[in-house]
This record gives C-alpha cells, structure tokens and sequence, in this order.
C-alpha cells in the first residue's frame, strides 16, 4: 500500500471490512455463523473460502463488523458446513446473538496463490479493456457460479457488461496496469 493510500486508510475506512471503499481491503470474510448447535456452545457455520483447513482450534478471527478478536475452540464437521466452538463465546446463549455475523481474516493472513490465481478482492476495480484497447468499465463484481465465475464489469454510463472467466474471453489480467484485456465473443455486450 502507497503512503498516499495509508493516509486515506486511516481517514475512511469501510463498515464491514475495515476497508478503504475503493481500495484494498483490510480483513476478507471466511465464514458465516447460522445458528447455535445443541446445548454445548457450537455453531453451525458456512464456511467461503476456498482454504477450510485454515479455520482450526486455537486460530484468532475476527467477528462480525466490528472486527472482534474471537478464537476458535473446536470444530467438527457438519452436513454442508462446519461446527465451530469459541473460547469467547461458551454458551450456547453467548451465540444467539451472534447469528448472520460474517468470520474474517486479516487481508495480509491470507495464504499466497499460485501465478495466475487471484483473491476476487484483488482484482474488484481493474479496468477492463476490449482487444482494441477500448474501456469497456471496471470490474464491480464477480459472481461465483457452477461453472466458472462471472466478472461484472460496469462502465462510466452504469451499464453491466458479464463476462466468463474462460480463457477465451479473459485474455490478459495486468496487476502492475491494474487492468483486464478481453475478447468480446458473440453475444456479449453492453
């Protein structure tokens, strides 16, 4: 991060993620707590991220918008999910006001990718040019689906372009250029 941004950071930082709101953002969510389980002090959570293993006993998260350090006491699997217990939280009446909070970690905690793979928060405000070199907007959103996610980019006049992310419609992703060369084939426009 710039000095110039760490100067705006400490200046406006957003409610949920502690993040500049057009910027990097400080903490990621990795988790959504449900509803309290039983009578022993767990809670069914949902778990987004793509490293599961990294959410253990004795890890340090933080909960909900204030960013709460919380530690993980247990955990065990469940269905579709996870159920977790906090060193924080002990009893089950400890957790029912904690439902729909998200799970977060710290921007700079999150393990490194491969070349060529990216954290969606990395890539949320890159310009998105066609092969001409013409802007098509920037990239606003992407949505996870079955098959392959979905990047949402928005132009200047607040029209929404969706492009897949296959190899051959994003050709190029520039992080030093902070941009993304794309082919637009049949049937995508704006």
């Amino acid at each position: 991060m710039t000095s110039n941004r760490r100067r705006i950071a400490a200046q406006r930082r957003d409610k949920e993620t502690g993040s500049l709101t057009d910027s990097e953002p400080v903490f990621v969510a990795v988790a959504k707590l449900r509803r309290p389980h039983g009578l022993k002090g767990e809670m069914l959570v949902s778990v987004l991220t793509d490293f599961p293993d990294r959410i253990k006993p004795g890890v340090i998260f933080f909960l909900g918008p204030d960013h709460s350090p919380i530690t993980i006491k247990s955990r065990r699997g469940h269905n579709q999910g996870l159920l977790l217990s906090f060193v924080e939280l002990p009893e089950r009446k400890d957790l029912e006001t904690q439902r729909n909070k998200m799970l977060y970690v710290k921007v700079a905690d999150l393990p490194e990718l491969d070349e060529g793979e990216y954290y969606h928060h990395e890539l949320i405000g890159f310009h998105v040019q066609n092969e001409a070199g013409e802007d098509l907007g920037i990239l606003a959103e992407i949505l996870e689906t079955g098959a392959n996610d979905v990047y949402i980019v928005r132009s200047a006049e607040r029209k929404e372009l969706l492009l897949p992310v296959t190899s051959e419609v994003i050709l190029n992703i520039d992080t030093e250029q902070k941009s993304i060369k794309v082919r637009l084939i049949p049937g995508l426009s704006m």
